[in-house]
């Protein structure tokens, strides 16, 4: 008997990182953003979420398996490649969505138990849940003096009406050049960030304004996600 099964196949995120074009060297002051401070990285780790295919159609396939969500950590090689367990079906693809960070409605405390994840606990001050991103380092201030920061994004407070909490994770869609899934096989999407693009375009990011602790500064969270549309590409 004939089955009745449509072809499927699988998909692979392959994560990197970038500063403009070249691959990230950690714990080396290499690095000059477009505000002109130097600075050294010495981890990357964040969140995307409730990624989406866009077929050429226009249908979207949404990715279940694990929470919907993934976590990507430069200290841990494992966390740098993503195949979920989803059946996508086969055809061609135009765009990849995904948001950054945990979208709302799994952005809740002790959504993660266990480590690495749960290590990205957000101050429940802040409104609970996890941070998006952490990306550490140094960088040299005015005085050339090499001082720490922490670009740690997540909900930020409002005051208006009272303490309120806002979300700053944001939906990012990249457009796929020649994605075809064919029956039985797995494609793999190369998906990087160039950290440098956190600093600029619409919003100048100075770490010697802002310092090195944004966490409870509710305009460096605001800057930081309007920043974010351009930060990741597909590579070829």
């Amino acid at each position: 008997m004939a089955s009745c099964q449509k072809p499927s196949g699988n998909v692979c995120i392959q994560f990197s990182t970038s500063v403009d074009g070249k691959t990230l060297q950690l714990d080396t002051l290499l690095y000059q953003n477009a505000s002109g401070n130097h600075y050294s990285v010495s981890e990357v780790q964040y969140f995307i979420s409730d990624v989406v295919l866009i077929r050429d159609d226009g249908t979207e396939v949404q990715i279940l398996s694990d929470s919907s969500a993934h976590y990507v950590d430069l200290d841990i090689p494992s966390t740098l490649r993503w195949k979920p367990d989803d059946e996508i079906p086969a055809g061609h693809y135009t765009a990849v969505s995904f948001v950054f960070g945990l979208s709302p409605r799994l952005n809740h405390n002790y959504f993660y138990t266990n480590a690495p994840e749960n290590n990205m606990a957000w101050p429940g001050m802040l409104g609970g849940g996890y941070h998006y991103m952490k990306i550490n380092g140094r960088w040299l201030n005015e005085e050339g003096m090499g001082m720490p920061f922490n670009l740690h994004t997540g909900r930020s407070v409002t005051q208006e009406g009272g303490a309120e909490f806002e979300d700053n994770s944001f939906r990012v869609t990249l457009p796929l050049s020649g994605f075809n899934v064919g029956r039985n096989e797995t494609r793999t999407i190369g998906l990087n960030m160039n950290v440098n693009n956190w600093f600029v375009n619409p919003n100048m990011f100075d770490f010697n304004v802002f310092g090195g602790s944004i966490m409870q500064n509710a305009t460096a969270q605001h800057l930081l996600r309007e920043n974010g549309a351009d930060v990741f590409s597909i590579e070829k």
